[in-house]
């Protein structure tokens, strides 16, 4: 990633909460904490923003709201061919006629074009999936009522009975930003209400996630691995991960990934 663009997404990051710390940036950049704090040293000096033992702090923190996390833009350049193979095997978990949750994510997102010829009913609150569905295939898009969030490019709503509490699905497929002997994690609370929500609603959980999440952590908790059905990953995973699923008594789907398995759905 362009420097620019890292001054940018850190400057965006510390003008969403009171302080953002070395660590959270690493993750939410995919950077090394040298290149971190070189960043925050330089924008400092320039009297963009505050810096702080362990991290920075914004000298005029905006007022709108964003999530914690990568952007979307930039996950969904990351591990595409084991997305994309992780994809391929959710949709054929799919049924004509199913009624499906997506929640949305760059993983999940990797479903888009799959779904082409399919036809089902799917509920989800991913904005640019949605918009793919609607144009490029025929099946019926519900999307809950809520605010928009660019970064990220989900729909968060804040209200407990809305569309989300009347449907029914047979599954629902999510990822997550790690997954540890404890269960799924993610980075930001309303992320993690939004999925809760969903998560309810289905007969099953699917979680979607790459090898690399085994190895990165966040200090919010989702959901316990015994909730999980179904887990499908890439055939990157270690060999003690591979077991903690499995003692678990989680169905474990690994997958090959390809170089031809680079097909992603356009925004």
């Amino acid at each position: 990633m362009h420097e620019r663009e890292r001054h940018r997404l850190i400057l965006r990051a510390v003008g969403e909460r009171p302080v953002v710390t070395v660590v959270q940036l690493v993750e939410m950049l995919d950077v090394s904490e040298a290149t971190i704090r070189r960043d925050i040293a330089a924008l400092d000096e320039d009297g963009k923003l505050r810096r702080i033992r362990g991290g920075a702090e914004a000298i005029n923190p905006v007022t709108s709201q964003h999530l914690l996390g990568r952007p979307f833009f930039v996950t969904k350049t990351l591990n595409v061919a084991q997305k994309s193979a992780i994809a391929a095997k959710a949709v054929e978990m799919c049924e004509p006629g199913d009624s499906i949750i997506i929640h949305g994510g760059s993983t999940t997102y990797q479903m888009a074009p799959l779904l082409k010829t399919t036809k089902m009913q799917v509920l989800t609150n991913s904005f640019p999936l949605a918009d793919f569905l609607t144009k490029h295939s025929e099946n019926s898009v519900v999307v809950p009522g809520g605010t928009i969030y660019r970064e990220q490019n989900i729909i968060l709503s804040p209200f407990e009975s809305d569309v989300i509490h009347n449907f029914y699905a047979s599954k629902a497929f999510v990822g997550a930003q790690g997954i540890n002997s404890m269960g799924l994690m993610e980075s930001d609370p309303m992320i993690i209400q939004s999925e809760q929500r969903l998560i309810a609603q289905a007969e099953k959980l699917v979680v979607m996630i790459d090898s690399s999440k085994f190895s990165q952590r966040s200090n919010m908790f989702l959901c316990r691995l015994d909730n999980i059905d179904t887990l499908i990953t890439d055939d990157g995973i270690r060999d003690e991960d591979r077991t903690m699923i499995e003692r678990a008594g989680v169905n474990i789907v690994v997958v090959k990934a390809r170089e031809e398995d680079h097909n992603t759905a356009s925004a």
